[in-house]
């Protein structure tokens, strides 16, 4: 009886040794498990955020491609983004209802010479 009892501590002693090694590295470890899957999920991630640089450096690099060789392109966007004119010209802005002349200075200078 006494080495059957002997026997069955030993067991145990193996057994709560193993389940707190293994649940130590599944769980608890720098190197563990869990740890593991965070990396994958970021690695993840970071991948997707390269894509998406990938993308918008080649859209940069085509439209730069463009505006080198094509003096249309840059004017468009002049005209667009900065809202640039010729001397002939007038732009409107239009914002939450109201119309904005952008030209609105020269003309307030021209009728103030008018009177």
């Amino acid at each position: 009886m006494v080495l059957k009892s002997i026997a069955r501590l030993w067991y145990v002693k193996y057994l709560v040794v193993v389940v707190l090694g293994v649940s130590f590295v599944c769980f608890l470890d720098d190197n563990s498990l869990w740890a593991h899957l965070r990396n994958k999920q970021r690695i993840s991630e970071l991948n997707n955020e390269i894509e998406q640089y990938q993308q918008a450096y080649e859209r940069d690099q085509s439209q730069l491609q463009e505006l080198q060789h094509n003096p249309k392109a840059m004017e468009k966007i002049a005209r667009e983004r900065y809202f640039m004119k010729a001397d002939d010209e007038d732009i409107f802005v239009m914002s939450e209802g109201e119309i904005v002349e952008a030209g609105s200075k020269d003309k307030a200078t021209d009728d103030e010479a008018a009177n």
